[in-house]
């Protein structure tokens, strides 16, 4: 009698072990309640794989949270997950919605970001690499069209891509693309930015180019205004520029040192041999570089030269300029 009881109680312990196995199974592979309706859900960029668990309960994709958590750590998925806006149609299970998160499947758009400094070409490049478009096509965009900023018109969208965090649209064109990134440059103007182009002597899309130079040269935000000044000074006087990072724009691709060979080259983007700016802008510069451009720091500074550390060294007179650079670059 003992034996029979032993064995009743045994079968009852491994089917109740069993019951909560099989209904997580049930719930990952077989359960398809979720989502009654095809659904569209923004998964922001950073999210962790807890994040989209909860918000893909909060939406009603699945049924649980816990369970489409607990299945991405058995899979060791819980930080492959993408990041975009995807849509997910009716009656899914959790496998399967899990699945299409990691895959990147039926993504209406992904998130891109956008480094401050980046040229036309560098941000095709990085379009090409997330599937949103063909290189070429999206590089003849940049550089093909332009736009007119109050009343001058630019020679091309160089400059005016705005760097940032973008929810791009997986079918979206080049020229859409474009759009969304000059809608975001124009938004990000200083509200008084005609006025002060006015106030500097300069249209705004040299103003974007003074930008772009802020942009390729400073390292520190602190020292970006007075890097502007610097290149307003010059302009004044009449001054090349003589600025490195013009000269680079023109390579095929980044080289740590200038030569003097390339400070000969002839191009107009060579600021050492023309006066004034580069024809455009010379990169996409961010808030910091744009803002300083707009309200430069006055100072009397015609040089600076890289001391280490992120900062540069500002002088007036080219002695003193010479001394820095012997002090710093030797």
């Amino acid at each position: 009698m003992k034996r029979v009881r032993f064995l009743v109680l045994a079968v009852v312990v491994v089917v109740a072990a069993a019951l909560p196995a099989a209904f997580f199974r049930y719930l990952v592979a077989v359960d398809r309640t979720f989502p009654r309706d095809t659904l569209t859900v923004i998964v922001p960029s950073g999210s962790t794989g807890h994040d989209v668990a909860a918000l893909l309960e909060n939406s009603g994709v699945i049924r649980s949270a816990r369970t489409y958590d607990l299945l991405a750590r058995l899979r060791g998925e819980s930080s492959a997950m993408k990041a975009g806006e995807f849509r997910f149609g009716p009656h899914r299970t959790t496998a399967e919605v899990l699945a299409q998160v990691v895959s990147g499947g039926q993504q209406v758009a992904v998130w891109v970001t956008i480094p401050e400094g980046f040229t036309a070409k560098e941000i095709a490049q990085t379009l090409a690499q997330r599937d949103l478009g063909d290189e070429s096509a999206l590089e003849a965009t940049f550089l093909g069209d332009s736009l007119v900023l109050d009343g001058s018109r630019s020679a091309n969208l160089e400059g005016f891509l705005f760097p940032d965090t973008y929810l791009i649209p997986t079918a979206a064109s080049p020229a859409q693309i474009a759009k969304i990134m000059t809608d975001q440059f124009a938004a990000e103007l200083p509200p008084d930015a005609a006025a002060e182009a006015k106030k500097l002597g300069f249209t705004l899309p040299q103003i974007v180019t003074v930008a772009s130079l802020v942009e390729r040269e400073a390292k520190a935000d602190d020292e970006r205004p007075l890097m502007a000044g610097v290149y307003y000074n010059r302009l004044r006087l009449g001054m090349p520029l003589e600025v490195d990072a013009t000269i680079e724009y023109t390579f095929a691709h980044h080289k740590d040192v200038i030569t003097y060979a390339d400070l000969a080259r002839d191009s107009p983007y060579n600021t050492y041999e023309h006066a004034g700016l580069p024809p455009t802008p010379i990169a996409n510069p961010g808030r910091a570089s744009l803002r300083a451009a707009f309200h430069p720091r006055p100072s009397t500074y015609l040089y600076y030269v890289y001391m280490g550390n992120g900062h540069h060294a500002f002088s007036r007179t080219l002695a003193e300029h010479n001394a820095n650079v012997a002090r710093y670059l030797h």
